[in-house]
C-alpha cells in the first residue's frame, strides 16, 4: 500500500506567518534606538541590550514564524554577552537562523506605538536598516508609527511598544513524489 504524505507530514510549508510584540519603559540617561536608528530625544528605552523594541518585535515575528522560539531563548537577558548589544547584530543572527531553517523573509510589516517623539522623519532609515540586515528589498519592509491618543502607558509617555508581522517563504522547491 502506498501512502502520500501531505506537506505538513513532509515538513514542507510554502509560507509561514509570525507575529511579534515588545515594550520597554522610557528612562533618562539612555539612547533612544528604534530600527537601529539613534533618535535624538531626552529619554531612551530601558533594557539589557539597546532596548530597540521595533527590532525585538521583528525578531520575535521571524523566530515565531520559523517555530524557533523567541529572542529570550536565543539572547537571554541573563547573558552578559548581550548587555548593550546592537539589536541589528541580533537581527543578523536571526537571519542566519531563518536561512538555516530553509526559509527566507517574504515581507515585514511593523508598527511603533509611541506618544512622542515623532517617528516619521526616521522611518526611511529604519526601513533601510531592516532591509539591509535581512538582505531583502526595501519594498518588502513596511514600518509605521501611531500614538494611542494619550491612553495607556504609551500614551502617558511611560514607554514605547512595537508590533510586527512577517511572512516567511520556503526556499526549497517542493518536489513531486
Amino acid at each position: 500500500m502506498h501512502f502520500v504524505l501531505n506537506r505538513y507530514e513532509r515538513g514542507i510549508l510554502t509560507m509561514r506567518i509570525g507575529m511579534g510584540y515588545d515594550v520597554h519603559r522610557l528612562t533618562a540617561n539612555r539612547d533612544l534606538i528604534l530600527g537601529g536608528v539613534k533618535i535624538p530625544w531626552e529619554l531612551g528605552l530601558l533594557g539589557h541590550s539597546d532596548a530597540d523594541v521595533l527590532l525585538h518585535a521583528i525578531m520575535d515575528a521571524l523566530l515565531g514564524a520559523a517555530a524557533l522560539g523567541d529572542i529570550g531563548k536565543h539572547f537571554p537577558d541573563s547573558d552578559p554577552a548581550y548587555s548593550g548589544i546592537s539589536s541589528l547584530v541580533l537581527l543578523s543572527h536571526v537571519k542566519k537562523l531563518i536561512d538555516s531553517s530553509g526559509y527566507e523573509v517574504g515581507n515585514i510589516d511593523a508598527t511603533i506605538i509611541a506618544q512622542k517623539p515623532k517617528m516619521a522623519p526616521h522611518i526611511p532609515e529604519m526601513i533601510r536598516n531592516v532591509a539591509e540586515t535581512l538582505e531583502i528589498p526595501v519594498s518588502c519592509v513596511n514600518i509605521k508609527a501611531t500614538t494611542e491618543e494619550g491612553l495607556g502607558f504609551t500614551g502617558r509617555g511611560e514607554g514605547i511598544a512595537a508590533q510586527a508581522v512577517c511572512l516567511l517563504n520556503n526556499k526549497m522547491e517542493e518536489r513531486e513524489s
